[in-house]
């Protein structure tokens, strides 16, 4: 399948995850995405108001496909909603974890993302009464998952500081959220966040998928790190946006494109010679 875009390490389809042959199976060593949440979102091409049912039909067709892309040691970080209350009350990280280990998805933990936005996520059903009083809680979740294999099957580089390593073992990870504004995308998570996942679970040349890729936060947290970024995304405007602001990257730092090429050169040498 052609590519919407091809630059450095990160290339981008103009495709439906579920359909597309774009990416090799048994292929991808990690996969960071945060698919719609069936909560309304305005997307575009993208119903993201559909039953609960068939949101979740849906959530076992794209994990299934994302079990079989990712290598035997491959694993899964997703990002999701914690829960949803309209239109009705839904359990969507527990629904959705259920999901994958019945796809074949194995468990490994849950990070909880504190986007410190606390404000704007009120609930209150009857005030003051035990009525029936209802719960917001002003967090999100990173379900972590792998294929078979949870220890890594090859010695590759990371570049994860000791003090990101004693930091990012706490399981709540509090940074803010992303400007829908300023990206231009209604749904788009921080760079933090993929770049966390990324430097965490997976070592400097590994490939990572991110099969929602939006704007494209994925792909340039793996500019950032040294990975290779494969990004598949619905919508050919947020393919273009993607696309803007990688090109925008890439042009802003030559010299960390340049210093992550000799990096991974580097690594790929070295696992050669083991």
């Amino acid at each position: 399948m052609k590519s919407f875009l091809k630059l450095e390490n990160v290339v981008v389809y103009n495709a439906d995850i579920i359909k597309t042959h774009a990416v090799k199976p048994n292929s991808v060593d990690l996969i960071v995405t945060s698919p719609p949440y069936d909560i309304g979102i305005k997307y575009g091409n993208y119903d993201d108001s559909i039953p609960y049912e068939k949101y979740l039909e849906f959530s076992k067709k794209w994990l299934r496909k994302c079990y079989n892309l990712a290598k035997s040691d491959g694993r899964l970080c997703l990002n999701i909603a914690l829960d949803k209350n309209k239109p009705s009350k839904e359990s969507v990280c527990a629904d959705l974890t259920t999901i994958a280990k019945r796809v074949g998805w194995k468990y490994e933990g849950t990070v909880v993302w504190n986007e410190q936005n606390i404000s704007r996520r009120t609930a209150w059903g009857t005030y003051a009464s035990a009525w029936a009083p209802h719960i917001i809680t002003p967090v999100e979740v990173i379900i972590v998952l792998y294929k078979r294999i949870w220890k890594k099957a090859h010695k590759g580089t990371s570049d994860i500081t000791r003090n990101e390593f004693l930091k990012w073992t706490n399981g709540v990870w509090e940074f803010s959220g992303a400007s829908k504004k300023k990206i231009g995308h209604p749904a788009p998570f921080p760079v933090e966040l993929p770049r966390r996942c990324i430097k965490f679970y997976s070592y400097v040349t590994d490939t990572v998928l991110d099969p929602f890729c939006g704007s494209g936060t994925t792909l340039l947290a793996c500019l950032e790190t040294g990975r290779t970024g494969i990004g598949v995304e619905i919508s050919k405007e947020y393919c273009k946006l993607a696309a803007r602001r990688i090109r925008g990257y890439v042009k802003s730092n030559p010299l960390t494109i340049i210093g992550h090429r000799f990096v991974q050169e580097e690594s790929r040498r070295s696992s050669l010679l083991q």
